[in-house]
């Protein structure tokens, strides 16, 4: 950041814009999952931060921060849905599919780690 602002770009201008897109985006989805619910619950979008952060490091985003692509993230959010969508049309209980989810987030933290321990 003090790189930046030595560099003469405004950061509080680029955070205030940065953090009014989020804002305005996370409207723009909690709108929609209140269309696809039909109602308005304030526990709706309960256990989506376990799927948001398993797309980003499925996606190539680094612990460690570096790089991540937004087209790995879309291949991140895809295969993160077609594993909901699949366990939940085999019938698999809930808190097991929690348990699945959890593994495979852990399985891409872990080729994180070692893929940049074996990079240094």
């Amino acid at each position: 950041m003090k790189t930046a602002q030595l560099s003469g770009i405004n950061t509080n201008k680029v955070y205030f814009i940065a953090y009014a897109n989020m804002g305005l985006l996370a409207a723009v989805a909690a709108m929609a999952v209140i269309a696809r619910l039909n109602s308005a619950n304030p526990t709706a979008g309960d256990g989506y931060e376990m799927d948001a952060i398993g797309s980003c490091f499925i996606g190539g985003a680094s612990a460690y921060g570096g790089s991540g692509t937004i087209p790995g993230v879309i291949v991140g959010a895809t295969l993160m849905g077609v594993i909901n969508l699949g366990m939940s049309i085999m019938g698999v209980d809930a808190n097991w599919q929690k348990v699945v989810k959890g593994i495979v987030l852990l399985a891409a933290v872990i080729f994180d780690v070692e893929s940049k321990k074996r990079s240094k």
